[in-house]
């Protein structure tokens, strides 16, 4: 390891693997290749402090044919970076290294694992690109985390991706890029970008089922220029194919339903490790607020929940709001969660805004789009959007009342409809807290 790190570019370094090493020292055979792997890890983690340390700092010449891709561990990053490699551009993989509740066992396969960790360092070295890991622990910590427990606190319903690539993710890859002189950046979600009269905006994927645009509606514009999604095209079952026949480490991993940081368990127990939210009963009330059951926290409940709530009803109950003061969770029909106006706060505009054109608005990473049929910005960060008919909007107390719903919720994705029937993400979304 010395003799090849001695003089080497840091490009070299990255490249580095056990299965160099393993070629240089003759093949040590399976029971002592244990070596070379602490060797490899231990330069990785050098490499990683390295790197960490200047995050932020200025870099190196960015050269535009060099592309940075995040790389997770998982099937989509590392069919994203081969394609990549094999158009012709110079990839560098950077993996995160997110923070994880110390007391919950990780997930296998979260992002936070060192499962996931090895998986992307491998993929990299078997792809012949050099590969990065940057310590994001504390900046995961302070910009995400701590912004999920606050807002569950206040009986609200944050959504962590979304805050992750609008605000850590993306802001880190582009700083790491920097440090390795990379222009692009990438990643393996499924959406595309759009790129009109040097104005670029996120579209959404052709697999509809796993299109992720609606997890980057908070990207600022500065970042979605650079941006190259290779999967945008694909199907998850064709991403799979190709990474069989590549016969990548990844083409078989299962992918992570969770929220990555909070560890087998879930949300609940979670929260009651980090938040100081133990059980703590009080009232479920109908809308009238008349006492119809009993809780055992606020927190435990999202509104537009049907299922746990425990309470029956001549029809089927919702969740219609909480109350983080009172400890008190509002339930109602379905047809209370009704709303033909949506108010949108601390906007992220990709397009103009333009009151007279056509745009369908998504209030759930999974929800149907709802048509809209004006829009009124009442400020540069924010707008007033009518829609064409009633839905129900997860969050929304009554036909006309939408703050409490502003206040809950997933973040919303405002799509622009042109002539050509293409969806062009506006990026607008609700405040999280």
């Amino acid at each position: 390891a010395c003799a090849r790190l001695e003089g080497a570019s840091l490009d070299d370094a990255m490249r580095l693997s056990r299965d160099l090493l393993d070629r240089d020292l003759g093949g040590l055979g399976p029971a002592r290749r244990h070596g070379v792997e602490i060797v490899e890890d231990a330069v990785a983690r050098a490499l990683e402090s390295w790197h960490s340390r200047r995050l932020g700092d200025m870099g190196v010449p960015q050269r535009g044919d060099r592309v940075a891709v995040a790389m997770s561990g998982g099937v989509d990053s590392a069919v994203a970076a081969m394609l990549l490699r094999d158009a012709g551009y110079d990839v560098v993989g950077v993996t995160m290294r997110l923070w994880h509740d110390p007391s919950a066992a990780a997930a296998e396969r979260s992002c936070c694992s060192p499962e996931t960790m090895r998986m992307a360092r491998e993929t990299s070295h078997a792809l012949g690109i050099p590969h990065v890991a940057i310590d994001a622990a504390d900046a995961f910590r302070q910009g995400v985390v701590d912004g999920f427990i606050e807002g569950y606190a206040k009986g609200l319903t944050p959504n962590p991706c979304v805050v992750c690539n609008g605000s850590v993710r993306f802001r880190l890859l582009a700083q790491a890029a920097a440090l390795v002189g990379a222009r692009g950046l990438a990643t393996g979600h499924y959406a595309r970008v759009v790129r009109t009269g040097g104005t670029a905006t996120i579209a959404a994927a052709r697999d509809a089922a796993k299109d992720q645009s609606y997890m980057l509606a908070m990207l600022p514009p500065a970042v979605v220029a650079r941006l190259q999604f290779p999967l945008g095209d694909l199907t998850k079952t064709e991403v799979r194919e190709r990474a069989r026949r590549a016969s990548l480490v990844a083409a078989e991993a299962v992918e992570s339903q969770e929220v990555c940081f909070v560890g087998q368990g879930g949300y609940v127990p979670f929260l009651e490790r980090n938040a100081g939210l133990a059980d703590r009963p009080g009232d479920i009330v109908d809308a009238d607020g008349v006492p119809v059951g009993r809780h055992h926290g606020y927190w435990r409940f999202t509104v537009g929940q049907r299922k746990g709530i425990g309470v029956a009803g001549p029809e089927p109950l919702y969740v219609l709001g909480t109350d983080a003061a009172a400890n008190r969770v509002t339930v109602g029909p379905r047809t209370a969660l009704a709303s033909r106006r949506v108010e949108l706060v601390d906007v992220v505009c990709h397009a103009p805004l333009d009151p007279g054109h056509a745009f369908e608005l998504r209030v759930r990473y999974r929800g149907r789009p709802l048509a809209g049929r004006s829009l009124t910005p009442t400020d540069d960060a924010s707008a007033v959007i009518e829609l064409v008919s009633a839905a129900v909007v997860a969050g929304g107390i009554g036909p006309d009342t939408v703050r409490d719903w502003m206040d809950t919720h997933d973040p919303s994705l405002l799509r622009r409809v042109p002539a050509d029937g293409e969806l062009v993400h506006l990026g607008l979304r609700h405040n999280l807290g």
